[in-house]
């Protein structure tokens, strides 16, 4: 009596089946086509492209990898997690840097312009209604620790680490989104003064920001982008800003024309109060809100918050009822509490 055999289908299985399904709409929506379109890299292919391999790069950093060597124990045995990808296979750790590091100043711009068409496909952000509402954008320098053979490695600030390198990472983010609009990488030293025209500059062409919306659009930005003169470009550029001037030194002058401080009921010894010194060094008119703090040595620590937006704009964003607008005190603590 002959034996019937039954052929069934390799079944595989995988301990990520959240990524899995991410893989699957990022298959669906395309989202890595312009990638594969237009970075292109000079390279060999012997068993996958180059823009295979920066999938494979990409899978392993989606599925927690702390550097690509972990590609080879994170993605390559887990078959599933390839084919919600698109992918039938995962290059080998090795392969995949090889590419990375085979990529020149002009695969960095091809992965720019890539990255411009992929969010203005996929962004919450670009489709804003700015006739609805002021659009947010915050500009941020985040320390990263690293290798000291990592490019652009460099001894700079790096919170509670002293003597690391490390590298700078500089992001404009349209915060009511959550979305990332625009990051770029410098080395460990670079401040945000020195690169915040360039971060701004690389968010207004992704989501296209002609005249009208710049006037709809909010640049809010910690102290170290607050100069003279980065306050002033953007002014002449049309944004509202809200940020804090640029050090102490330039915050104490016209905290001392503060004629009476108040108590802010949300935070224990600090207290704000109204800057009555003109600003005659900004292009347009500023509004000007002094802050302070007690330090364990007893001294006042202040700091002065400057911006271009109307009570009547502020409060609201300060998410304090409406009423608030007939209390000065209130006022002031909602250009506080927005920043």
């Amino acid at each position: 009596m002959g034996k019937s055999t039954t052929n069934q289908e390799k079944r595989h299985f995988t301990p990520r089946v959240t990524l899995a399904a991410t893989g699957l709409k990022v298959r669906q929506l395309g989202i890595f086509r312009p990638i594969a379109e237009r970075v292109k890299i000079a390279q060999k292919v012997v068993r996958y492209t180059p823009a295979q391999k920066l999938m494979d790069g990409l899978i392993a950093i989606l599925a927690g990898a702390h550097g690509l060597v972990e590609a080879n124990k994170r993605v390559r045995p887990d078959r599933s997690l390839q084919r919600a990808f698109g992918r039938d296979g995962c290059a080998e750790q090795s392969v995949i840097s090889e590419t990375l590091n085979a990529c020149t100043p002009e695969n960095v711009r091809e992965m720019y312009r890539a990255m411009k068409e992929i969010y203005q496909q996929h962004g919450l952000g670009y489709r804003h209604d700015y006739r609805q509402s002021l659009q947010l954008l915050d500009t941020d320098m985040t320390g990263r620790p690293c290798g000291k053979k990592a490019a652009f490695a460099t001894k700079g600030y790096f919170a509670k680490q002293r003597n690391r390198r490390g590298r700078q990472l500089g992001r404009v983010l349209a915060t009511w989104y959550d979305e990332i609009v625009v990051d770029r990488l410098y080395d460990g030293k670079t401040r945000q003064p020195r690169v915040f025209q360039a971060l701004v500059q690389a968010a207004e062409d992704v989501l296209d920001l002609d005249e009208e919306k710049r006037k709809r659009t909010i640049l809010r930005m910690d102290g170290h982008g607050g100069s003279q003169d980065d306050v002033n470009r953007a002014l002449a550029r049309g944004y509202h800003i809200h940020t804090k001037e640029y050090s102490h030194d330039r915050a104490r002058k016209p905290a001392e024309s503060v004629e009476e401080w108040y108590d802010d009921p949300k935070v224990p010894g600090r207290q704000v109060g109204r800057v009555t010194e003109p600003a005659t060094e900004y292009i347009r008119p500023v509004r000007r809100a002094a802050v302070r703090s007690k330090k364990k040595n007893g001294q006042w620590g202040i700091g002065v918050l400057l911006s271009t937006l109307t009570p009547e704009q502020v409060v609201p964003l300060a998410r304090l009822p409406i009423d608030r607008l007939q209390d000065p005190v209130a006022v002031l603590l909602a250009y506080v509490y927005f920043y």
